[in-house]
């Protein structure tokens, strides 16, 4: 699926995604400092994108959602390089994804340090901590 506003494309196909782009925001993120770009290249495999491209048909902006398309859907990597921002791009791509067909009715969840407003607009609250629990996973065995 693709989406175009003020030149800009959202677009779900993975092949348009600029991976290293991609790779090089996320490894310095507070989220994901230091990822692995085989970690970013499995995530963006096994995940609903959305790649924002600016007019030049570079990488403008991404975001994920891992879902199984009947109960959830985690939002996460959400972000639009520092150039691009000051221009409502976040708002749109968040927009966009809450939006997709494939997400409709879905509990829609994610995770942020800083962009509490943004999502507060679209519906999004604060959980419960005590309920929330997690478990880190530990790098594959090789």
């Amino acid at each position: 699926m693709e989406w175009r506003a003020n030149s800009y494309l959202i677009s779900t196909d993975p092949q348009r995604v600029d991976r290293d782009a991609v790779w090089r925001f996320l490894r310095t993120s507070y989220w994901a400092t230091g990822i692995e770009r085989e970690v970013v290249d499995r995530a963006i495999d096994n995940s609903l994108v959305f790649g924002m491209l600016d007019p030049d048909a570079q990488q403008a902006g991404f975001a994920r959602a891992v879902t199984d398309r009947a109960r959830m859907a985690w939002i996460a990597d959400l972000f639009v390089l520092p150039q691009h921002r000051g221009q409502g791009l976040g708002v749109w791509l968040v927009e966009t994804i809450v939006g997709h067909p494939d997400l409709q009715g879905l509990r829609l969840i994610l995770a942020t340090a800083d962009a509490h407003g943004l999502y507060e607009r679209f519906g999004f609250a604060a959980v419960d901590p005590a309920r929330m629990m997690q478990r880190r996973g530990r790098p594959p065995q090789t």
